[in-house]
């Protein structure tokens, strides 16, 4: 009878430890491009970290937490998260704070409220979620901060820009820096060049603790078509999500149609 040899326990555990530290490499140098290829970060910025309690938003806490660490450039991080009263959405407001203390930032907590009969012809997960944000740009006021972090991955800024082509008619989406017209504000997203798939792999590395309950709205949006569709490209294009970024980065606006403006020119 032959007997097969097995690997030590020991054995696997390395392996692991080697893909958790490639992972994190990854996920890293990828936060750090952002930075620097969007400039998303200055000296003296004060930033207010989204913190919804997702897989996202406890990533982009560690990051910008350490990045806070470091000297060049200075910047004061934060975070907030905020509640929407009337719907069943809940976190655990313990595990944030604790999660903002073990990287140094302080944590503020807001609650809202919605309407949903004023604009009925609109969803109620855009309502809320606009909501949300209106709350957290008056946060972001009181606190006399100038930027907004929020957690959107790469995944999450493609599949806004199919949303509104296909739903909206409009070629746009989240862009990694915006500066607010309405605000004296601008939203950063240092999370643009990382995929879903690797955050999820973090969210297990790091053992983030689960959501209370989970939006009850959140089905009701239109993403989950988009991200299937995504997902039938990555069959024929497994790098689909990289080339729709440098689409984004690569428009050449003379092979697109351009109304006339100035008709009477074509009148007379």
């Amino acid at each position: 009878m032959i007997t097969k040899d097995y690997p030590p326990p020991s054995f696997y555990m390395q392996q692991e430890q080697i893909e958790r530290r490639k992972l994190e490499a990854k996920v890293n140098a990828r936060f750090r491009k952002a930075l620097c290829d969007y400039a998303l970060i200055e000296d003296n910025d004060r930033i207010l970290i989204g913190l919804s309690g997702g897989k996202d938003s406890l990533a982009l806490l560690q990051l910008l937490g350490k990045q806070a660490q470091i000297h060049v450039p200075k910047i004061e991080v934060m975070a907030a998260h905020v509640s929407v009263t009337n719907i069943g959405y809940q976190v655990d407001l313990q595990y944030l704070q604790e999660q903002c203390d073990k990287v140094g930032v302080k944590f503020h907590h807001f609650t809202t409220d919605f309407d949903e009969t004023i604009e009925p012809d609109k969803s109620k997960c855009f309502i809320c979620s606009w909501q949300r944000r209106k709350t957290l740009f008056k946060a972001a006021q009181t606190l006399n901060c100038n930027k907004i972090a929020l957690g959107h991955h790469m995944d999450d800024i493609v599949e806004t820009l199919l949303l509104n082509m296909v739903y909206q008619g409009t070629m746009g989406t989240m862009p990694p820096k915006l500066k607010m017209d309405k605000f004296d504000l601008t939203i950063i997203r240092p999370l643009c060049l990382n995929f879903e798939q690797d955050l999820k792999r973090w969210e297990t590395y790091q053992e983030y603790k689960q959501q209370i309950k989970t939006c009850p709205f959140e089905k009701e949006s239109s993403r989950t078509d988009v991200k299937e569709l995504l997902e039938t490209l990555k069959q024929q294009n497994p790098n689909v999500l990289q080339t729709i970024w440098r689409s984004m980065e690569n428009v050449r606006t003379q092979y697109l149609p351009h109304k006339i403006t100035n008709k009477e020119v074509y009148n007379n």
